[in-house]
């Protein structure tokens, strides 16, 4: 075992390749050091579900997770969709392994490709009803169900420059305007969501969102400084009027 692994997570190397072998090869099992965003995998069993290795990145939702600090009050996350790369459809569940002060060094992460078993709930659906259906019971985290294979909340991907782009065409996605004709109060807005997902966690994110938003590192830079100023009198008027 690396000894550049925390202590922490020195247990759960030998836990990974047990419960891959336990779960069975339609699971995957993943420990993350959370520490190294970059190359944050430092165990995985049945890695075929979504060809990632040792030496990957952390997920989408990983970031956004360390960025909002939701860990603080949760112990883990259950049952929540993602999707693979190649478009496998996966049930996902984290654990956070967390130090003697509550914070997270590490998570275990259990992929469990469904892809075969939507094939199947799908030809029975279309037998019984005529029709494609998609229905399932119990809420994920985001409020959708696990079943919910329209809108997974985590994708997988095997570069964390795959990621950081990803998140930032996805983001550009959800507004109608182009960047070149965008105002720079409107291009501040895609890098308060760019920020909130945690991409500027990332190394080399700002000349990335830079290059999309066809603007310079220097401002990108400013509008940052801009928003956490902006958060930071938002929390002392908060705290003088409690």
């Amino acid at each position: 075992m690396s000894n550049h692994i925390p202590s922490q997570l020195q247990p759960y190397i030998q836990l990974v390749e047990f419960l891959g072998c336990v779960l069975g090869n339609q699971c995957e099992v993943v420990l993350h050091d959370v520490r190294n965003i970059e190359n944050s995998i430092v165990a995985i069993k049945n890695s075929h579900i979504s060809n990632r290795k040792v030496g990957g990145s952390l997920t989408d939702l990983a970031l956004k997770i360390l960025k909002n600090k939701s860990y603080v009050e949760k112990d883990y996350l259950l049952n929540y969709s993602g999707k693979t790369h190649e478009g496998k459809i996966v049930r996902s569940s984290t654990f956070f392994i967390k130090d003697d002060l509550g914070n997270v060094v590490g998570l275990l992460c259990f992929n469990m490709d469904l892809s075969k078993m939507v094939e199947t709930r799908n030809l029975l659906d279309s037998l019984i009803n005529g029709a494609f259906e998609v229905s399932s019971n119990g809420l994920d985290l985001n409020g959708r169900t696990p079943g919910d294979i329209e809108n997974p909340i985590e994708d997988f991907h095997t570069s964390i420059e795959e990621l950081t782009t990803s998140i930032i065409l996805k983001t550009l996605s959800e507004t109608t305007i182009s960047p070149d004709r965008m105002s720079a109060d409107e291009k501040i807005e895609v890098v308060k969501q760019l920020n909130e997902k945690g991409v500027f966690l990332i190394k080399g994110a700002v000349s990335e969102v830079a290059l999309y938003l066809k603007t310079s590192e220097a401002t990108v830079y400013r509008y940052l400084n801009k928003l956490d100023t902006k958060q930071q009198n938002g929390k002392f008027i908060n705290e003088l009027q409690h």
